[in-house]
């Protein structure tokens, strides 16, 4: 090669990246710091990517199948490959999606993946969401995120709602009649709202048009949205890290975005990708074709919705069949408190617990470390309470199902799990504050005075005793770092002048309930009870080494593993 030739090569190359650095400063993004911002490593962080990547994969698959369906309820008669349906009369949106199930190429297999990817993307979400929760990161300042976080689930749930109703079959009409049945229990704009939903009386000839617009566009915009402000706060605090050496609030250790971090969730996607296309070409999810078009006059046997649909589904079979006649007007509180009210008390306490635990604990500090959940009993024994409501209630979804597969009285299981859904909750609650409470105890334990070796020594006195050794400093700094909270002061009855305080009730509310959030929590260890626990096992090793050294038979202290 010539030597005109070596000067003239790079410029081949730098020639557009030069053009379009000029334009977009790229170069200079190279050099802030956010491309090389450090993102700890951490096996439960990658929940979060499961469900941006199960995310992005549902875009992906979405503009495919967006090609081919026909969001129209128009009536026509189906000439495809499915021979079971030829000649029945159906909707166009119905039709369509069984020409894409069956005479678009990869049409079923894309069908699919965008289904499981759904399931992947709201259960991602749920965990996410449930690992925030258990280990603190809801804290300040991130506040606000986990409000975004909460908005992009309830927000992926009525997405999932509005996908699976679009093909207009049997089951995903049954849904639909569901959820026309709340919309009509809500007192005085219920009927309204519904007509204007359906576009007159149920089903109406706009429902799958209008669902379809939220469907691809609304919704999707909305998630976006939230996903960008949420991963723009995320860089703005910083991600949380757990405890470890060298782990402050004020530094995060890690890997860089840039460039170990971007490839590691570059192949994260590709798993992710593979996995549900995996998932889509072997197993089957919703099989439309089984059930036939949708006929108001019908209902699907054993019909169950998707399963994050199981708290309202459930919630609707236990529910006794309460109604009030309110002059002329019925009131049915057997459709209205399950499926309108108790989902809406359930999310909005999982949208304000931060907020509510900031009250109690009255705790401003902004924290960067996780907590072990054992280190907070109560919220982590709430938190469980909660998913045993969520559980009991997906059981209570598919008693019909259990009734048939084990042959149980369907009625006794209804008044089994109305029972069971006062009770189980509480009990769950305590049980799992006193795991986390022994499991306290036992790190004090464990932090006071070193772990068990396994040598059994024998004194002099024929005492037998078990050897300890201190821990290491960082696997005592783990057990001794968590922090507790004081309990909050009250205020006086009346103020200086002998005039009621109407702060003070409020006091007295906030201290009783920290009291039941915290009164039970197992003391800190002390850095002065470690010093002299330190020095009482450094003491006791030194003595049995005396006595091992001047002990007159050699079986005086015998080791014995």
């Amino acid at each position: 090669m010539s030597q005109q030739s070596k000067i003239n090569a790079p410029k081949s190359v730098s020639g557009p990246v030069t053009w379009l650095d000029d334009r977009t400063g790229l170069a200079n993004l190279a050099n802030k710091k956010f491309l090389r911002k450090v993102f700890p490593d951490h096996w439960s962080f990658m929940l979060g990517e499961i469900a941006l990547w199960s995310f992005v994969i549902l875009l992906l698959t979405g503009v495919f199948l967006t090609f081919w369906f026909k969001p129209s309820m128009a009536e026509v008669e189906y000439h495809g490959s499915y021979e079971l349906l030829r000649g029945l009369h159906m909707s166009d949106a119905y039709s369509s999606t069984l020409d894409i199930s069956f005479d678009v190429r990869a049409g079923l297999l894309m069908r699919q993946v965008h289904h499981w990817a759904a399931i992947l993307f709201i259960a991602a979400m749920m965990v996410h969401m449930l690992r925030i929760l258990f280990t603190g990161a809801f804290r300040k300042p991130r506040e606000i995120n986990y409000v975004i976080g909460s908005l992009l689930l309830m927000l992926g749930i009525l997405e999932g709602f509005a996908g699976y109703s679009l093909p207009d079959d049997l089951l995903s009409g049954t849904g639909l009649r569901i959820a026309e049945g709340l919309i009509r229990s809500v007192p005085v704009v219920g009927t309204y709202t519904s007509f204007f939903a359906f576009g007159g009386e149920f089903p109406g000839d706009d429902m799958i048009p209008r669902l379809y617009m939220l469907h691809i566009l609304l919704i999707p915009g909305l998630l976006i949205a939230l996903v960008t402000a949420h991963l723009v706060l995320l860089y703005y605090h910083k991600h949380t890290q757990w405890p470890g050496p060298g782990r402050t609030n004020r530094n995060v250790v890690g890997e860089p975005f840039l460039p170990i971090y971007t490839a590691k969730a570059g192949g994260f996607f590709f798993i992710i990708f593979g996995v549900t296309s995996l998932m889509g070409a072997l197993l089957q999810i919703n099989p439309v074709w089984k059930y036939g078009p949708y006929n108001p006059s019908e209902v699907t046997a054993g019909s169950q919705p998707d399963w994050y649909m199981g708290i309202a589904e459930g919630l609707l079979r236990i529910m006794p069949g309460w109604e009030t006649e309110v002059f002329g007007y019925t009131l049915s509180w057997n459709v209205l408190l399950p499926g309108v009210v108790a989902p809406g008390v359930l999310f909005t306490i999982a949208l304000l617990y931060p907020f509510i635990e900031q009250w109690i604990t009255g705790d401003k500090r902004e924290h960067h470390l996780l907590q072990r959940p054992r280190n907070a009993p109560s919220r982590t024994a709430f938190i469980v309470s909660l998913m045993t409501v969520y559980g009991l209630l997906w059981f209570a979804g598919g008693n019909d199902i259990i009734a048939l597969k084990f042959d149980l009285d369907l009625n006794w299981i209804t008044r089994f799990m109305r029972v069971l859904i006062f009770i189980g909750p509480p009990i769950a609650f305590i049980i799992t504050k006193r795991i986390c409470l022994g499991l306290q105890r036992a790190d004090r334990e464990r932090a006071l005075h070193g772990f068990e070796t396994g040598i059994i020594m024998r004194a002099p006195s024929g005492e037998y005793t078990e050897r300890h050794a201190p821990l290491s400093s960082t696997e005592t700094w783990k057990l001794v770092s968590h922090e507790q909270y004081d309990r909050p002061e009250l205020e006086p009855a009346v103020d200086e002048n002998g005039v009621a305080n109407p702060a003070s009730r409020r006091s007295r509310l906030r201290s009783k309930v920290w009291a039941f959030w915290y009164d039970d929590d197992v003391t800190n260890v002390s850095r002065e009870e470690l010093e002299e626990a330190h020095s009482h096992t450094d003491g006791h090793h030194r003595a049995e080494g005396t006595e091992v050294e001047g002990a007159d038979e050699p079986s005086e202290l015998e080791p014995k593993h």
